[in-house]
């Protein structure tokens, strides 16, 4: 399974897509256990007391988690995962 990794998620990772050791059958948590293990640096980023934190956004095919079955909803062939921190900034035109 893979993982599409955003801002400076992406940067602690070294990259912005990250393949994990998870399957159909596992789910977006399996998923995401095996993205922390494989990259514990995003681990302080990602997670608080040990849950995903308010302000990161965990997305199955663009959907958020918690809109759904949560980090149990089951991994199905061709999901596409996504991490997404809180995201501010930019210029308004003059």
């Amino acid at each position: 399974m893979q993982w599409k990794l955003f801002a400076d998620l992406a940067e602690i990772a070294g990259g912005r897509e990250i393949s994990v050791a998870a399957e159909p059958g596992d789910t977006v948590g399996d998923a995401l256990d095996a993205l922390l293990e494989a990259h514990p640096d995003l681990r302080d980023r990602v997670l608080d007391d040990g849950e995903v934190a308010e302000h990161i956004n965990v997305l199955r095919n663009g959907q958020n988690v918690r809109h759904g079955d949560g980090m149990d909803a089951p991994l199905e062939a061709g999901d596409e995962l996504a991490l997404f921190p809180p995201v501010s900034g930019g210029e308004v035109g003059r």
